[in-house]
């Protein structure tokens, strides 16, 4: 999925211009990156339902369906509400804001978890109310996600393309890192990091406008830190335990 979003940026490029799109390559690398944070609690979900593999490829693929019009809904919405009331930005900021603590007060992604979703797991274990948890952890993280990406972009396309180009990738990517999620040690704190990044520069858009590449690196930065980090942690735990 992401050569398809790479390529779709090139061909984006070439119809909008550079600016449109490095707003969707920044989009597409904000909602990815938060996706990971979806896979915590998928994770989570699913080993307290004791979902089969076979059972998880079916809840994500119903829960990348939902997500897919429940996201055109929340985007429209936000578009809307910041075109028409300029201080709604503030109070996506503060929402942010509000998830970057989340984030790093705790001592793993997994405990921005909600408490409903371990109450759900001990009461029911039908598939349909997995398939249901999903789309309600995919629209709660669409809380923090989508006014992340506009705060990159106000263009309803570019916002919503590079949030679905994440969306359908998150089911091969959950099968892919799954056996690593529990690796990623310092993840919380980069998220909360870039969470809180995005917010300051959402609230300080009327007197600081930071250049789209700047974001892309600073981004790229946090991202890679925490990545290095975890590894080196998880090198250090090894010899320890060797």
């Amino acid at each position: 999925m992401a050569l398809v979003a790479a390529g779709f940026a090139f061909w984006l490029n070439y119809e909008q211009g550079r600016q449109a799109a490095l707003e969707f390559v920044s989009g597409y690398t904000i909602e990815t990156s938060l996706s990971i944070d979806n896979l915590f609690v998928f994770l989570i979900l699913f080993r307290g339902f004791g979902i089969s593999n076979r059972q998880q490829h079916r809840a994500l693929l119903w829960g990348v369906g939902g997500a897919i019009v429940l996201r055109a809904a929340c985007i429209a919405l936000g578009v809307t509400l910041l075109d028409r009331f300029a201080w709604v930005s503030y109070i996506f900021g503060a929402i942010l804001l509000y998830a970057a603590w989340r984030l790093l007060k705790g001592n793993s992604a997994a405990d921005a978890m909600p408490a409903w979703v371990t109450n759900l797991q001990k009461g029911h274990r039908g598939l349909l109310f997995v398939i249901l948890a999903v789309e309600a952890t995919d629209l709660l993280f669409a809380v923090d996600s989508i006014p992340a990406v506009l705060a990159v972009s106000r263009d309803p396309f570019v916002v919503y393309t590079s949030n679905i180009a994440a969306i359908l990738g998150l089911r091969s990517l959950y099968f892919a890192l799954s056996s690593l999620l529990d690796k990623f040690h310092y993840l919380h704190y980069g998220l909360g990091a870039l969470l809180a990044f995005v917010a300051m520069k959402m609230l300080a858009a009327r007197w600081v406008e930071i250049p789209i590449t700047w974001s892309l690196g600073i981004m790229a930065g946090i991202l890679g830190v925490c990545a290095v980090a975890s590894i080196l942690y998880g090198n250090k735990h090894r010899n320890v335990t060797v």
